[in-house]
């Protein structure tokens, strides 16, 4: 049994809501179960998902022993941009899932990871290793993977202090006022629907800075941008696209209802990233190309 502590930076209405926030790996039945079975005490004393959660709480969940599933290696082809001892750069395609989760564990990247690389970091356990940052299911592009865990927590220093930086491309619906600009929200679970992380007020969300660049116009209303994350929130491109009247095309989650195109998911592709070599010190810096079907969208539009 796995133990997790963590308090509470604000108040809370529910402490579900407090439990499933510190949990994003984790779905909302999951959680459920958790205080069903009496795994989760706050501030020492079992309570009910409803019972309110204010600022200072300590929570403590036991996570059962999973048992049930270890990642195992599966001979599935992937992009490797750069591999020595110690990291890993793979640009993942769009569709593919980082890390088991939700009833999901076969076909992810760890799994293709452990097979092609073999030597992972065990810092995020059976379930993530080598895992220091992810990105969407269904958003294409770079990841840094760390090989050992003197790697892992190097790497997982620098995003905290935004010194590994991370740059993305994606194509919004509409045509944006300004040339550049940047979003500075708060962004939490949705208050309706937990699966969905939405802009909120301060107390019930954490800071979500994202800058961006108008890269290209076109006159059928869409406009292809550059996002450089300043923080890491889930889905934050994404919700902050969303935010600013101008959702990401192809995004079934925060896009627009009808889409336009046949896609499989949105047109968000991890273009750029640059870190700090865990040993040698040296700047790195990497690319991976706009996927074939990003690049036959634009193909199909007329640039203004």
């Amino acid at each position: 049994m796995k133990k997790l502590n963590f308090t509470a930076e604000k108040n809370y209405s529910r402490a579900d809501i407090f439990i499933s926030d510190n949990l994003a790996d984790y779905t909302r039945s999951f959680v459920k179960k958790l205080f069903e079975n009496g795994n989760v005490l706050i501030d020492g004393e079992n309570v009910k998902p409803s019972k309110p959660i204010l600022c200072g709480c300590a929570a403590e969940v036991s996570l059962p022993d999973a048992d049930e599933y270890f990642a195992k290696p599966e001979k599935i082809p992937i992009d490797i941009i750069y591999e020595d001892d110690d990291i890993a750069v793979v640009n993942k395609p769009q569709g593919m899932t980082v890390h088991a989760g939700n009833g999901n564990t076969e076909g992810t990247l760890v799994n293709a990871l452990l097979y092609n690389l073999g030597s992972l970091s065990g810092i995020n356990g059976v379930l993530r290793p080598g895992i220091v940052h992810r990105i969407d299911k269904d958003t294409s592009g770079l990841l840094v993977v760390a090989k050992n865990d003197k790697a892992h927590l190097s790497l997982s220093a620098q995003i905290e202090k935004k010194i590994c930086r991370r740059t993305y491309l994606a194509l919004l619906e509409g045509r944006l006022k300004d040339e550049e600009g940047r979003i500075t929200t708060y962004i939490g679970r949705h208050p309706q629907d937990r699966v969905k992380m939405a802009v909120v007020e301060p107390d019930k969300g954490k800071l979500a800075i994202t800058a961006y660049k108008v890269l290209k116009r076109y006159e059928e209303g869409y406009t292809l941008c550059r996002f450089d994350l300043h923080t890491g929130r889930t889905h934050q491109i994404r919700v902050h696209a969303k935010y600013i009247g101008h959702p990401i095309v192809g995004d079934k989650t925060y896009g627009v209802k009808k889409q336009k195109f046949n896609l499989e998911g949105q047109l968000l592709h991890a273009w750029r990233l640059s870190l700090i070599h865990p040993s040698t010190g040296e700047e790195m810096s990497f690319e991976a190309p706009i996927p074939e079907y990003f690049e036959a969208i634009l193909k199909k539009l007329k640039e203004i």
